[in-house]
């Protein structure tokens, strides 16, 4: 598999980390997160009214878009910004195609 392409048994890291302000406030929105996921499951195991379920998975999902737009950003302003000054193009489209695949 060509070495720009997303392989699922590869893992990658950033050239430049993230700050620890940016981790730590990602960790916390991510604890968040999975609280809520804990709370919805509690509310289906309780067999919760329906309405309410589907506003706290409403809120979930806010939550985690919240976090791929803060990670999105990050990603824009470092690692495509990075490669493109090394003269990587093509990151371009790859920065497209990760946009497209996010939005959905």
């Amino acid at each position: 598999m060509p070495e720009n392409k997303t392989c699922p048994h590869c893992v990658k890291h950033k050239n430049t980390p993230r700050s620890e302000e940016m981790q730590a406030d990602l960790q916390k929105r991510l604890n968040r997160a999975i609280g809520q996921l804990n709370g919805i499951k509690q509310m289906i195991d309780d067999n919760r009214y329906c309405g309410d379920v589907l506003v706290q998975l409403s809120a979930t999902r806010s939550a985690i878009q919240s976090i791929e737009r803060i990670v999105l950003q990050n990603h824009l302003e470092t690692c495509v910004v990075e490669e493109i000054r090394a003269g990587n193009d093509e990151i371009v489209q790859e920065a497209m195609d990760l946009i497209k695949r996010v939005a959905k």
